[in-house]
C-alpha cells in the first residue's frame, strides 16, 4: 500500500473559487463492434454512457471504480484523445467536443497527460530533454535554442531530476525517474488541467509515495492548475484529491469530499467498495463490515436497463431496473444517482 500523509489536506482556496475550468455534460463514448468481410456494425461498447462532472478552477478530481469502468476513457475524451460520441465538453468556457485536430491544436498545451506506464509513454529513440521539451517547440512556446535549453533544465530541476541527465535515453532511467520526466513532459506547455493516469500503479511501492508527494507539491506550487486523478488506491486519491466521483460501468455513482464520502457513504456500490480497503490496524479490520458483491460486472455491451448496478445491489428494488437514476444535490456538496437515497 502506498504510504502517504495521514492528514487530509483542506480544499484550496484555488478549489474553493466557483470558476468552472471544465464541464462535462452527458458525455458518451461507445465504440463500435465490427464483425465479417464488410465490417459491418453489430453492437457497441458502451465505455462511456452518461457522465456529468464539473472541475472548478485549481481543483484535483479523484476518479475511481473498478477496472474496466470507464475512468481512463473519460480522461482520453476531455484530452481528445478520444472523439466523443454524445455529449459536451466545456473546457475554460470553449466548447471543445466536436472541434477538428486543428481547431483544437492551440488548446491542447491547456490540457496535459500523464500515463500510466512510464515504460510506454516515453519514446525510447528520443533524449530524455528532447522528451520533456517537445511540447515547446510543438506550440512554439520558446524563440531560440539558449530559452529551449533554460526550460527544459528548469523543469528537470522541479520534478527532482538532474539537468546532467538530459541527453540520456528512457532505458538508462528507473521507473520513477522515467514517471518523472513524463510529469515534467505534462508540465512543459504550462497547462491549466493535467489528467493523471493511474500515474503510479506501475511503479514499485517505494517508489509511488514519491511521485504523490511530487505531484502534491507541484499543484501548491502552481496557481490555478486542476488535476482529474484516475486512481484504484482509495486511500492516494483521499489525501490527493478535492473530491471523488465514483464511476460504475460507465456513469458517475456519487461525488463528494474524501472526508464526506468515507465518513458517510450513501450510494451501496461506493460502500462496497470502501469496504475492500485494507486498514493496517489489525483490530480494526478484523471488526469492519465486509460487503461482498454478487454477481460478475454485467457487459459494457449490454448493460441492464434502469441503474447498472440493480442487479448487484442488496438495496434495489423493481423501479431500479427500468428508471436510470440522476445525480441529485444531497447538500454538503454530496451528490449521488441512487433511486433508494434522498
Amino acid at each position: 500500500m502506498t504510504t502517504v500523509p495521514e492528514t487530509t489536506p483542506p480544499v484550496s482556496e484555488r478549489a474553493a473559487s466557483t470558476d468552472v475550468l471544465l464541464d462535462i455534460d452527458c458525455l458518451k463514448m461507445h465504440f463500435p463492434i465490427r464483425r465479417g468481410l464488410l465490417r459491418r456494425k453489430v453492437g457497441e461498447v458502451k465505455a462511456v454512457d452518461g457522465v456529468t462532472l464539473k472541475i472548478r478552477r485549481g481543483e484535483t478530481l479523484g476518479l475511481v471504480g473498478e477496472s474496466g469502468c470507464g475512468k481512463t476513457t473519460v480522461g482520453r475524451c476531455i484530452s481528445r484523445l478520444y472523439t466523443p460520441t454524445g455529449g459536451r465538453i466545456c473546457f475554460d468556457g470553449v466548447d471543445i467536443t466536436s472541434m477538428s485536430e486543428k481547431e483544437f491544436r492551440p488548446l491542447r498545451r491547456n490540457i496535459s497527460v500523464i500515463f500510466q506506464d512510464p515504460y510506454a509513454s516515453l519514446d525510447p529513440r528520443q533524449s530524455a530533454g528532447s522528451i520533456v521539451g517537445e511540447p515547446l517547440k510543438v506550440h512554439k512556446l520558446v524563440e531560440n535554442k539558449r530559452d529551449y535549453n533554460d526550460w527544459v533544465e528548469r523543469l528537470f530541476v522541479k520534478v527532482g531530476l538532474d539537468p546532467n541527465l538530459m541527453s540520456r535515453f528512457p532505458h538508462e532511467f528507473s521507473g520513477g525517474q522515467r514517471q518523472r520526466i513524463g510529469i515534467a513532459r505534462a508540465l512543459a506547455g504550462e497547462p491549466k488541467l493535467i489528467i493523471c493516469d493511474e500515474p503510479v500503479s506501475a511503479l514499485d511501492v517505494s517508489i509511488q509515495a514519491q511521485i504523490i508527494n511530487l505531484l502534491m507539491d507541484l499543484r501548491e506550487g502552481a496557481s490555478g492548475l486542476g488535476y482529474i486523478f484516475i486512481a484504484h488506491d482509495l486511500s492516494v486519491v483521499k489525501h490527493f484529491s478535492d473530491r471523488i466521483a465514483v464511476m460504475y460501468l460507465g456513469r458517475i455513482v456519487e461525488i463528494t469530499t474524501p472526508g464526506e464520502l468515507y465518513d458517510n457513504p450513501l450510494h451501496p456500490y461506493t460502500r462496497a467498495l470502501l469496504s475492500a480497503v485494507c486498514v493496517p490496524d489489525p483490530d480494526l479490520e478484523a471488526t469492519r463490515e465486509r460487503i461482498v458483491l454478487e454477481g460478475e460486472v454485467p457487459s459494457p455491451v449490454n448493460p441492464p436497463s434502469g441503474c447498472t448496478f440493480h442487479a448487484r445491489c442488496v438495496n434495489a428494488i423493481p423501479e431500479c431496473s427500468k428508471t436510470v437514476p440522476v445525480l441529485k444535490d444531497l447538500g454538503n456538496d454530496h451528490e449521488v444517482a441512487c433511486l433508494r437515497v434522498g
